[in-house]
């Protein structure tokens, strides 16, 4: 493996780090489409700081940009706050018409300059290691690796220092108002982190590929847990994960490096989609059909202790009587002896004491709506579960 493969690799992997600390927070906050707005909102904040220093390596090029974010955010807040539009709308809204902005700018001043849209989209990584940081004749490497590891190395020291109160104000805006915590302040600072960390990112893997490694990785790690640590630090692993094996992806195809992450990231969604444990697309069918049951066995039940004749409660008669299909009617049955929850005899079917015990119990739950009690007392009395 050759220094240059060992170099796009590093840099894809802070990338991915360094996207993904701010992205769990934007997608708990339920604001994953600001990602992309900001990523194409920050253009006329490069113009401007271009124009400004004429180099592009300035860092007043990133300040403005990040500004540029931030004002984009606060743009769409105040359209949204006027109650005319919705969050996603005013988004549609602003980040066109700030993007647009920025091309104008570049079509009055740099008409002349080749605007390669290609590698500004999807970017390409493997031009990285080119673009290289010297000082004295001593060769400090990629630059893109200096800028995003500064930009990680800030990102985790004001997480650390922050912890609490973003965690709080993520959470719960009202409790950290009360504790004295400022949720606009928060919510500003997490914007113009998102914002510096797009600037940062932008050049090496373009638009596409920020966007994707902010968004994804939060987003399959929150189908698997709650935990806010845990989903920081999955965010990063997921991230880390896709950019290493995108680039080895890439290199089997000889296809974009930058496609390939993102491509491998929509995969490693999919499959937390389907088979999450307690979120998975299966786990959630596998449970509505498993409640579907207990309101049939309920209902069967019911039946049952409040029909005393026995034509009522005859085993041949029972889909005539609950108005069920033939198929149905037995398969609750089954269902019922299976927990021994009834008793049949001479075909009269006779609630168990465990089936007067579950009864009575689920009865009491409809009238209170105690969820939390036939919750456990549903754990506790069915095979089916757990």
């Amino acid at each position: 493996m050759s220094s240059a493969q060992i170099e796009i690799q590093l840099i894809a992997t802070i990338v991915a780090a360094a996207c993904a600390l701010p992205g769990v927070f934007l997608v708990l906050r339920k604001m994953a489409l600001i990602s992309d707005a900001i990523s194409h909102s920050i253009l006329p904040g490069i113009v401007v700081g271009f124009f400004i220093t004429q180099d592009l390596a300035s860092p007043v090029n990133i300040l403005l940009a990040a500004l540029t974010g931030v004002i984009t955010v606060v743009l769409v807040e105040f359209i949204q706050k006027t109650g005319l539009v919705k969050e996603d709308t005013a988004i549609g809204l602003v980040f066109p018409a700030m993007f647009s902005v920025g091309v104008i700018l570049i079509a009055l001043n740099a008409n002349d300059v080749h605007l390669d849209i290609d590698a500004v989209l999807l970017g390409e990584l493997a031009f990285a290691p080119f673009d290289r940081i010297l000082i004295k004749g001593t060769d400090l490497g990629p630059k893109a690796l200096w800028v995003v590891g500064l930009i990680l190395l800030i990102t985790l020291i004001l997480l650390i220092t922050f912890y609490k109160e973003i965690k709080v104000s993520t959470f719960d805006q009202g409790l950290a108002a009360a504790l004295g915590f400022s949720p606009v302040v928060m919510h500003y600072g997490l914007m113009s982190v998102a914002s510096v960390t797009t600037v940062g990112a932008f050049d090496a893997v373009g638009a596409i590929l920020v966007v994707a490694l902010m968004i994804a990785p939060a987003a399959t790690v929150y189908l698997l847990t709650n935990d806010l640590k845990k989903l920081l630090v999955g965010a990063v692993g997921i991230g880390v994960l896709s950019a290493i094996s995108g680039y080895w992806v890439a290199h089997w195809l000889d296809a974009s490096i930058a496609g390939a992450i993102t491509t491998v990231l929509g995969g490693l969604f999919l499959l937390a989609y389907l088979f999450a444990p307690n979120k998975g697309l299966f786990s959630v069918l596998y449970r509505q059909k498993q409640q579907r049951k207990e309101v049939m066995l309920l209902t069967f039940l019911l039946h049952i202790q409040n029909h005393y004749e026995e034509e009522e409660r005859h085993v041949n008669h029972l889909n005539e009587h609950i108005n069920w299909q033939e198929v149905k009617a037995k398969s609750v049955l089954d269902l019922a002896s299976k927990n021994n929850m009834i008793a049949i005899k001479n075909g009269v079917i006779e609630l168990t004491e465990k089936g007067q015990v579950f009864t009575s119990k689920a009865i009491q739950y409809i009238t209170d709506n105690e969820r939390s009690e036939i919750e456990g007392m549903k754990d506790e009395l069915f095979l089916f579960r757990g």
